[in-house]
């Protein structure tokens, strides 16, 4: 009965949701070509932070080169897509692919760094490869000026030309991988990233392969990463390496800290934080970095969780703090 009335429960905490998905798939209907590009690259920075926090949020590893990922995924599609004529939906698996590959390639030497060192060593990627693209090697990537010329994703024939047109493909994407993540959140490995977050000793311990589930870890990361950078690429047309910069891995790396590291629902908050509300607050652009330091300060004061933290993490925490005060009151004095 118990279970019945939950599952009641459930399905009605649904519903608010729905509502609202169905509200904001009606932007387009609504809004203007403006605010409709707003909403597109809320989607595309909402899948940046959702791969992002695969790795940080799951697995507790600090990654501040995320845009090196992001950058493959997108140079990948503009290179093949230019010089083969290559859809590029048919290329986005291949983005993915190569961005997954590129992680495993480059990772694997460096995950028996922990905490800041392995921040550093990811900084460190997302500037070569940011420098590499300058450099044009093989006069691949165009140097300076990037990849020009790019197709519009088109399907069936319907090509994704207007911004209305870009928000519905962009968002069911976005929302499919939210379903994925929230499915792999209950699942094994999901579990096992989180133990390894803890405790990576313990969960080796119990048998968990810590380096493997932190390899496999970047993998889908990155591979998200580059579904992101097909999508910018088609929604542009033109790439260049200043798009994939140092500041692009601090605001995806923002968007997670921000909502709550290992919470799909941060995501959504942090990204919301981070890409609309400058655009509404556009007239106060000269005060923008003021205001985003001091929004990073005070949340690492007050709300060190995120502002919609996840509850699985809020539970670990909890138990730590009960079992230390336990610990506490059961030494002697």
């Amino acid at each position: 009965m118990k279970e019945r009335l939950r599952n009641i429960r459930n399905r009605h905490h649904w519903w608010p949701l729905v509502l609202l998905g169905a509200g904001w798939f009606c932007v387009p209907l609504f809004a203007n070509s403006y605010w409709t590009d707003v909403a597109n690259f809320f989607g595309i920075y909402m899948l940046l932070g959702l791969s992002l926090n695969i790795i940080v949020g799951y697995a507790g590893m600090f990654n501040l080169g995320h845009a090196a990922f992001y950058a493959v995924g997108a140079y990948t599609t503009a290179i093949i897509n230019t010089r083969f004529g290559i859809p590029l939906l048919v290329l986005m698996p291949i983005a993915a692919l190569t961005a997954a590959g590129f992680a495993a390639l480059i990772t694997r030497p460096v995950l028996h760094l922990r905490g800041d060192y392995l921040c550093i060593v990811t900084i460190g990627f997302g500037e070569i490869v940011r420098i590499a693209l300058i450099n044009n090697p093989f006069g691949l990537t165009g140097g300076p000026n990037g990849v020009l010329g790019i197709d519009r994703p088109a399907l069936f024939g319907f090509t994704f030309y207007q911004p209305g047109h870009f928000f519905y493909l962009i968002w069911v994407i976005v929302i499919l991988v939210m379903f994925g993540m929230r499915r792999l959140e209950n699942s094994r490995l999901g579990r096992a990233w989180n133990y390894v977050r803890e405790d990576e000793l313990a969960a080796e311990a119990m048998g968990i392969d810590a380096t493997n589930m932190k390899l496999l870890a970047f993998i889908l990361g990155a591979g998200l990463a580059g579904i992101a950078g097909t999508l910018y690429a088609g929604k542009m047309t033109v790439i260049a390496p200043e798009s994939f910069g140092f500041w692009e891995s601090v605001v995806m790396f923002a968007i997670v800290v921000l909502g709550g590291p290992g919470s799909i629902p941060g995501v959504v908050v942090g990204t919301f934080g981070m890409f609309v509300l400058p655009e509404i607050f556009r007239g106060f652009s000269s005060a923008r970095m003021l205001v985003f330091g001091a929004a990073m300060m005070l949340m690492m004061i007050f709300r060190p969780q995120g502002l919609w933290p996840s509850q699985r993490v809020l539970r670990v925490r909890q138990a730590e703090g009960l079992e230390s005060q336990g610990s506490a009151a059961g030494r002697p004095a």
